[in-house]
């Protein structure tokens, strides 16, 4: 025959005698009784240190006791009832007891929300996902478990999130890469993005802003923005982007016309290919890996401008777009970086990846009411992906980008001097 035995440090608080019995028919709610009477004898020795013992007029009081009152603390993603003291100062003020304020500063309520919702439980389930209906644990009106009552925890965690990451240091961020791309919200909204990568391969979501177009305005706020929080526009780092005009137009007008800007190549096939008749693919599509697995740039672009020749009876448009931006297609292999590292940040993989978890955090969202709304929800899936960012494949060969980045930025100055020195 079992024994059910109370242990020791269980005996001073009295409501658990008969909690404890039941532990076999209830743990769930042994457990809550347990803690709420830990949590009020914890907060009656609070009062016992401000206020003294009841009736005791002696002793270095700060106040006295002023009755007793029922809160509420965050339990199993709801609320339950706490019955707590009072205190009062002398001068009539409420006197905080230090067990409250740690159980309400906790806030896990917010989080617990938050949780759920970025792994898509939708504010209507909530309730179901941290209560089972058939528990011990009734639901009852009050207890924070409402879709209304998540939301706003919601909201307000995830816009006090969204300030404080918008307004962190970037200064001591060793960055060597940046990565921009934009993801567009419904017809009238797009927000840019930033993803940075630092010299040991860690990747770090840098920034998000919003705009009606990924024009060269909201391209230059985002920039504005790095730099306000640390981002040396001196040091000579790889852009990678999507092919837009405006962001490289505003990169180099930012951080110099030397900059070096690596266009996505996967966008670029994926552009070329898909506008050309489906006989041509295979040929085409091997013709540009060849010319981007070379070493030499120089070689590569030849290639490059051969295949465009070759289009241009064909698909003239498809052979202008070849042409266009071809220097940037191949800046990776002009800074003669090893093949491993090239295929890496050839491509805008790692941002691409990061929105892919912004899309699915967002997808229990169908209506979009303002652009508020959009940041909070892109910049919560953005630090949610960033919990299961990787080093970057290449991260080996970085001391390498390291010195090609050098290298080229001191060939652009020794030139800009040069060119000073002619124009004297």
């Amino acid at each position: 025959m079992t024994t059910i035995t109370t242990p020791s440090s269980l005996a001073l608080v009295p409501s658990l005698e008969t909690a404890w019995q039941d532990v076999d028919s209830s743990f769930e709610r042994f457990c809550l009784t347990a803690g709420i009477g830990a949590i009020e004898q914890m907060l009656c020795e609070d009062a016992q240190q401000l206020a003294g013992t009841p009736h005791n007029r002696g002793g270095s009081r700060v106040g006295h006791r002023w009755g007793r009152t029922k809160g509420k603390i965050g339990f199993h993603g709801g609320k339950v009832a706490v019955h707590r003291p009072r205190v009062r100062s002398y001068d009539g003020h409420e006197v905080a007891l230090p067990t409250w304020t740690a159980a309400q500063a906790e806030d896990w309520l917010s989080r617990w929300a938050m949780n759920l919702m970025l792994i898509n439980v939708s504010t209507r389930k909530l309730r179901r996902a941290v209560r089972l209906p058939e528990g011990d644990l009734p639901v009852i009106a009050g207890d924070g478990t409402s879709k209304s009552a998540a939301s706003r925890r919601f909201v307000a965690l995830s816009a006090e999130r969204l300030a404080e990451w918008m307004a962190s240091d970037l200064s001591k961020l060793d960055l060597l890469v940046i990565q921009i791309d934009g993801l567009h919200i419904g017809n009238d909204l797009v927000l840019v993005a930033a993803l940075g990568i630092d010299g040991k391969g860690h990747k770090h979501p840098l920034a998000l802003i919003e705009g009606a177009t990924e024009n060269a305005a909201v391209v230059q706020a985002l920039i504005d923005n790095l730099i306000e929080r640390g981002l040396d526009p001196k040091v000579c780092r790889l852009f990678i982007i999507d092919g837009a005009k405006a962001l490289s137009k505003v990169i180099r007008r930012t951080f110099g016309a030397h900059t070096p800007i690596q266009r996505c190549q996967i966008h670029k096939a994926r552009n070329v290919i898909e506008r050309l008749p489906k006989p041509l693919h295979a040929s085409v599509r091997r013709a540009l890996r060849q010319a981007w697995e070379l070493d030499d740039a120089d070689k590569a672009e030849r290639l490059l401008r051969n295949l465009a020749r070759r289009l241009d009876q064909e698909a003239p448009a498809v052979a202008a777009s070849i042409l266009e931006g071809l220097d940037e297609m191949l800046t990776v292999n002009r800074l003669g970086l090893p093949v491993k590292l090239r295929r890496s940040l050839a491509c805008t993989n790692s941002i691409e990846n990061m929105m892919g978890t912004v899309r699915r955090v967002c997808r229990n969202v169908k209506r979009w009411r303002n652009a508020a709304m959009a940041l909070r929800w892109t910049a919560a899936g953005m630090m949610e992906a960033a919990k299961g960012f990787r080093r970057l494949k290449a991260y080996k060969h970085l001391p390498v980008l390291r010195a090609a980045l050098a290298a080229h930025q001191s060939k652009y100055v020794t030139q800009r001097v040069e060119h000073d020195a002619d124009a004297a």
